[in-house]
């Protein structure tokens, strides 16, 4: 059998809303699950997801169903940062609003400019 070549693609969540990431992750419309060939550094496609009602807790599991590893976001509060690892999900906060493609291109070339968490709680 011959052996498969190359990992399977990466996904990145990002929180968004009119079509930008959202500054705060738990008030987004959507969230854009972009795949990603890290190998390649290409953005495969983008799948647009409703999220439940936000609670406490319950994003960081239901993104780790759809099968996120990364969450890019612009700030995130300590306590939904540790939910996130605790679901093997990494967390990048302070990123700005851009379109979700563009941050995860800039993610994947070692280029995603970061600033402060904006969130605090």
């Amino acid at each position: 059998m011959p052996e498969k070549s190359g990992r399977p693609p990466l996904r990145i969540a990002i929180p968004v809303a009119q079509g930008r990431l959202c500054m705060h992750f738990g008030h987004c419309e959507q969230f854009a699950l972009v795949e990603v060939d890290e190998a390649k550094k290409a953005v495969l496609g983008v799948a647009w997801l409703t999220p439940p009602p936000h609670e406490p807790g319950v994003l960081p599991r239901w993104l780790q169903e759809q099968g996120a590893q990364v969450i890019i976001a612009g700030g995130m509060g300590a306590r939904a940062q540790g939910l996130f690892a605790q679901n093997g999900i990494a967390v990048v906060v302070g990123a700005p609003a851009e379109p979700p493609e563009v941050l995860a291109a800039a993610w994947l070339a070692g280029t995603l400019k970061t600033g402060a968490n904006v969130c605090d709680h």
